[in-house]
């Protein structure tokens, strides 16, 4: 017998980032659309948009967050409130302890990203995090979450898999398949031991999109660009 599974897009954005637009109501139609079961926001360096989006709907929404460090970006799920950007990683995961939230690494090779680590850097933290993100469907070298799959297996580390959603084709493109979990860290994290996976690649173009949401966000044009969100 097949073992019921929830899919869970576990990096995504809302206009709460500023290099996106997406509104709550979007998101949440796109996931009943898509076959959502669940999904986490993790917005640059704040959960406020995450706490607003689960007041909306709770049974969909993971709050969580994407966090730039000194040395690169984590995501982290069942956060109860906002970490800053610009500390040590030891000291953004300690906050982030003091929570109870999962920890995980954000597409941590990928090569054209600010928030990438090196691996001195990420090795020094890798008994710390809870996983680490094995497919970004907003990397575009494919070699580059090659590397984060060797590295998770190298280091026994259970993988995560996110679109980084920041447009609307993006919602749901690569997911993780879990167990149906209670609205918990501890049982999400043991979910995350028996994942699978569905990973596809996003076309380039999205990056286009993000880039023109910031550039809108700073003009104050994003109303008159999408008015719908």
């Amino acid at each position: 017998m097949n073992e019921t599974k929830w899919k869970v897009d576990l990096h995504s954005h809302t206009l709460w980032s500023k290099d996106c637009v997406t509104r709550f109501e979007t998101i949440l139609r796109l996931c009943e659309q898509r076959g959502i079961d669940r999904i986490a926001i993790t917005d640059h360096n704040t959960a406020d948009g995450a706490l607003a989006m689960q007041a909306l709907a709770p049974d969909r929404v993971i709050v969580g967050e994407e966090i730039m460090t000194t040395q690169g970006e984590l995501l982290a799920y069942f956060v109860r409130e906002t970490i800053p950007a610009g500390l040590t990683p030891e000291e953004t995961i300690r906050q982030l302890r003091n929570q109870g939230a999962v920890i995980s690494v954000s597409h941590p090779f990928d090569r054209l990203r600010k928030g990438a680590w090196q691996p001195d850097d990420l090795s020094r933290i890798m008994d710390k995090v809870d996983a680490i993100e094995i497919f970004n469907a907003r990397c575009m070298f494919a070699s580059d979450n090659d590397k984060a799959i060797d590295f998770a297996r190298q280091h026994g580390l259970t993988g995560t898999t996110g679109s980084d959603a920041h447009i609307r084709p993006e919602y749901g493109r690569a997911m993780t398949q879990l167990r149906p979990f209670a609205n918990d860290p501890e049982d999400f994290l043991d979910a995350l031991q028996s994942a699978t996976y569905i990973q596809r690649l996003s076309g380039h173009y999205v990056h286009f999109g993000s880039k023109a949401a910031k550039w809108a966000k700073k003009l104050g044009l994003q109303k008159r660009m999408w008015p719908g969100g």
